[in-house]
């Protein structure tokens, strides 16, 4: 018996990453998923995309892992996908109980040296791709009378900004802003809203040319080994950074019997590092 057995999980940037660990971390529990991700590259990132195979690569974990999966390539910037997806989902499983709008990306520069362009980015795909989450299954949500939960993936960023990458402390600003304005709504409905609030995860979006070189500027091209000391540096437990697996297993606290009374909080999930810095 699985904690989230006969549970629906609706997750963005399932292909990789914080996504699949999330995806695995709840079918492992019993939870059938449905799933979408990008499986491209966007302009602004540092970093390439998850690919189609990442994708199906899920896919087969999550059913090793004794779960079902709906799983499509979908744009979380274009509602309209966003939501044919998840109707799909809909229509496999009958139901969805769990939220977790993970898609998210990560660049930046100077904030007077951002290009607009750039700038909109950011905040379409981390601010209004997880809008256009919520927007799909919200209504499902409160139509079904049972509760449910949500949880934003936000960031230690999304509490205190930045240098160097205010575009993503502003987009994730304003997740904290619609995660805590959604609970305030659907507590009514028994349905909780929360985020959790990592430091430096180890995936692709800190594991980058970028931002080794936001860590090591007096390098011309530093490594992951360049840099190892320096993400210690920044935390009081002595880590340089946490593995996807430390988020997904506070989203299942956060999900689950014991996170029932739960609500309108950011989970920090960071060794210290809001103290330390």
């Amino acid at each position: 018996m699985g904690q989230l057995d006969g549970k629906v999980v609706f997750i963005t940037g399932v292909a990789r990453g914080q996504g699949r660990s999330h995806a695995l971390t709840l079918a492992k529990e019993g939870a059938n998923i449905i799933g979408l991700d990008l499986c491209a590259k966007p302009s602004t990132t540092a970093y390439d995309g998850a690919t189609e195979e990442d994708l199906q690569e899920t896919v087969r974990l999550v059913k090793q892992a004794g779960g079902d999966i709906v799983a499509e390539i979908a744009d979380t910037r274009d509602f309209d996908q966003v939501k044919a997806v998840f109707d799909r989902g809909l229509q496999q499983f009958g139901r969805v109980d769990i939220v977790i709008p993970n898609a998210g990306i990560c660049s930046g520069a100077k904030t007077w040296e951002i290009t607009p362009e750039d700038w909109r980015e950011m905040i379409d795909i981390n601010l209004n791709g997880v809008f256009h989450t919520v927007k799909a299954a919200v209504p499902t949500l409160i139509a079904q009378n049972e509760g449910g939960s949500i949880v934003f993936i936000g960031s230690t960023e999304a509490l205190k900004g930045a240098e160097n990458i205010s575009s993503y402390a502003a987009s994730k600003h304003g997740v904290t802003g619609l995660m805590t304005s959604l609970a305030r709504e659907l507590g009514q409905y028994g349905i909780r809203v929360n985020s959790v609030n990592p430091t430096c995860v180890d995936t692709h979006m800190i594991n980058n040319d970028f931002v080794y070189g936001l860590f090591r500027p007096d390098l011309d091209k530093p490594t992951r080994a360049d840099v190892l000391d320096t993400f210690t540096g920044t935390h009081i437990l002595p880590v340089p950074w946490i593995d996807p697996s430390d988020v997904s297993n506070a989203i299942l606290y956060l999900v689950t019997e014991p996170g029932r009374y739960i609500t309108a909080t950011t989970l920090v999930i960071d060794a210290g590092f809001i103290v330390k810095s």
